[in-house]
């Protein structure tokens, strides 16, 4: 069965939102995980740790 126009359209119009919020969605992640490590390595890491560890070892003790 042929889709229509304004299907076609709609179908179009919904894979550009979808591919803008994916974009936003990533760009909002990864900000946030730049922030994270440098508070886990400026205050939470100990002696010769690091971020990766620090973030493990909090996982666990809480």
């Amino acid at each position: 069965m042929a889709k229509s126009k304004i299907v076609k359209g709609i179908e179009k119009i919904s894979d550009g939102v979808t591919k803008g919020y994916k974009k936003i969605e990533k760009g909002v992640v990864d900000g946030y995980t730049k922030i994270e490590d440098k508070f886990v390595d400026q205050y939470l890491t100990k002696d010769g740790e690091t971020v990766e560890e620090a973030k493990e070892r909090l996982k666990k003790e809480y």
